[in-house]
């Protein structure tokens, strides 16, 4: 590892593993699978294949929410996609998204499997399909959309930029901290000003922008994400702090944070989600040690 005041890039790049820090091993510049295996399929006409990352989050919530309204199509297995373990370069895996990152679905309720890949994808997808959770009007609905994508824009530079130079990377750099601390602030500005004026992020109304920009950002007020609250001073955010309890509270919501969730009390970890009452009979307190 060079040390940043003294790193000059060479002429041409080569990977070298101890670059990687804390992911090294999941990090590659190549695309593809690395070996043969199948995915997983259960009886629901949605197969889910994801981890309880910010990512993997939205989508969970979303089809919990989903179910919560009424949408029984919307009953899904969830299968644990374990990424430090490489279960992403499967070639079942690479096969429904071929970036290999998580989340990725398979909707079997057709006469032809439907894959869907990219987590803000799976959510106008799914809204779509039910109709719920997404306006119909042109101007709301053009809204809704405009803040999902500004938060698929505005997540890399929280979590590849700020999480991983503050809490992942094997030196602590401070030009790169400080880049990023700014820029999410800044982010976490431009959240406060649209919460101030209103209920939900895309209007009166909850939608998959909520749903989107709670995973990273709720996650991240609430002094869950990188441990980082105090030093970005979350709580200074008080709309921001309202809208992130106020979802907190819905019940889909924290159904949907403990599908494929592998950190954290045990009794908030489902790894696996086969069916509602697993909520209550297979949490991680409930399952038997290996």
């Amino acid at each position: 590892m060079n040390d940043s005041s003294t790193y000059t890039p060479p002429r041409i790049w080569t990977a070298d593993k101890e670059s990687g820090g804390r992911f090294a091993s999941i990090n590659r510049p190549i695309a593809g699978p690395t070996r043969e295996q199948a995915l997983p399929t259960g009886v629901h006409p949605l197969q889910l294949y994801s981890l309880g990352t910010p990512n993997g989050v939205k989508v969970t919530v979303m089809l919990e929410e989903l179910l919560a309204a009424g949408h029984s199509g919307a009953e899904y297995d969830a299968w644990l996609i374990r990424i430090n373990e490489g279960d992403q370069f499967g070639s079942g895996f690479v096969d429904v998204n071929p970036n290999s990152k998580i989340p990725a679905l398979l909707d079997c309720s057709g006469a032809a499997p439907v894959r869907v890949f990219e987590s803000g994808a799976i959510l106008v997808y799914l809204a779509e399909k039910f109709g719920a959770f997404l306006p119909s009007n042109g101007a709301r609905r053009a809204e809704c959309m405009s803040w999902l994508f500004w938060q698929i824009g505005s997540a890399p530079f929280l979590g590849g930029g700020f999480g991983h130079f503050y809490a992942y990377a094997p030196t602590k750099i401070e030009y790169a901290i400080d880049r990023y601390a700014m820029e999410v602030k800044r982010q976490l500005d431009v959240l406060e000003r649209r919460l101030a004026d209103s209920a939900y992020v895309a209007g009166d109304e909850y939608s998959i922008a909520d749903m989107a920009i709670w995973s990273w950002y709720g996650s991240l007020a609430k002094g869950e994400l990188y441990d980082a609250g105090e030093f970005l001073q979350v709580q200074q955010y008080r709309h921001v702090q309202r809208w992130t309890e106020q979802i907190a509270e819905r019940p889909a919501v924290q159904r949907g944070r403990m599908v494929n969730r592998t950190t954290g009390d045990p009794s908030s970890q489902l790894h696996e989600r086969h069916d509602a009452s697993d909520f209550d009979t297979r949490t991680q307190d409930k399952m038997p040690r290996e």
